[in-house]
């Protein structure tokens, strides 16, 4: 589906599979105009490489952005980390102006970003952190789509002891309420269904497994259906993702990042989406990491950067029919 503005693909940690996996995906993408954003040498070099065409098809816009010092694949340059988020800032700001219908991104390191920021500088703790902050957004919610789920977060890249504590009504409130928005706005379901899952094993037992499933996530989710957000819970983590459970759902909010993302992975990992609700913008990433030991040998698999694209260009597409701006 084409749309009058392009998409924007930031190639993100450049000795990782990022410039490869962005150079494949839109070769093989026909959908519509997109501007990639990386440093012209480095993606010339890795798509002779690779056997990707180069120069690109006109209707990919290669918008140069220099790397600050030359890296090798494998090989991390911490000094690079600068150069990284300068393409996440260059993609914010021509979304948020409307020069970009959406930003797609392909995967960065967070420890290379940090090392490169140095000792004072604020700690990076991932997309979808910087991106809430770049954009002043109040309240923005992770949510993974393949395998035939959507599977959202209540809280992100926190080290689990730190879960517990993180799990709060006013968190819960405002993550269900943006789900709720994301599910109709980006997919167009008028009544969203919204699995909720507990924290401790069983749901707390009644609370002999924990307090936090009865204490707080049960009244949370009685407050989203009295809102009007349809949501149920909490419910055992251990049976929602089988498959005739999973089905009667439209989305899973799991309370922390591997309770979610371990049962998408393994349904959809290669081919899942990660989009980011509550921002001002469209943005929509791929489900893997930097995959340091596959860079340079050209067999990085490119399926979920199209999926990604895929499903940005819907969203925006959806949007756009029903009146929302981008």
């Amino acid at each position: 589906m084409a749309t009058r503005a392009p998409i924007v693909l930031t190639t993100g940690e450049p000795a990782g599979v990022g410039p490869e996996i962005a150079l494949r995906g839109v070769a093989d993408d026909a959908a519509g105009p997109c501007v990639l954003l990386g440093d012209a040498d480095l993606l010339g070099a890795t798509a002779r490489r690779i056997g990707v065409r180069w120069p690109l098809a006109p209707r990919v816009v290669v918008e140069h952005v220099a790397l600050r010092v030359p890296c090798e694949p494998g090989r991390l340059a911490p000094r690079n980390g600068p150069y990284v988020l300068e393409l996440l800032d260059r993609a914010i700001a021509g979304c948020v102006a409307g020069r970009y219908a959406a930003m797609v991104t392909a995967p960065i390191h967070k420890g290379a970003i940090n090392d490169g920021l140095g000792a004072g500088a604020p700690l990076f703790t991932g997309h979808t952190e910087y991106l809430a902050h770049a954009t002043s957004s109040r309240h923005v919610v992770m949510l993974l789509v393949g395998g035939g789920l959507r599977v959202a977060l209540a809280t992100t890249h926190l080290p689990l002891a730190a879960v517990p504590a993180a799990i709060t009504g006013a968190g819960l409130a405002a993550t269900l309420d943006g789900l709720h928005r994301g599910l109709r706005e980006f997919f167009g379901l008028p009544a969203p269904r919204i699995a909720v899952l507990g924290l401790n094993p069983h749901a707390g037992e009644n609370g002999y497994l924990g307090r936090e499933d009865v204490d707080v996530i049960a009244p949370a989710v009685e407050a989203a259906r009295a809102r009007g957000v349809g949501a149920e819970g909490p419910l055992p983590a251990d049976t929602v993702f089988v498959p005739s459970i999973a089905r009667r759902f439209d989305a899973i909010l799991a309370m922390y990042h591997d309770q979610g993302l371990a049962p998408l992975k393994q349904a959809s990992f290669g081919h899942g989406v990660n989009v980011t609700l509550g921002l001002p913008l469209v943005r929509t990433s791929v489900d893997h990491g930097t995959a340091l030991d596959l860079a340079g040998r050209g067999t990085a698999d490119p399926g979920s950067l199209r999926a990604a694209l895929a499903l940005a260009r819907d969203i925006v597409a959806r949007r756009e029919a029903s009146g929302v701006a981008h």
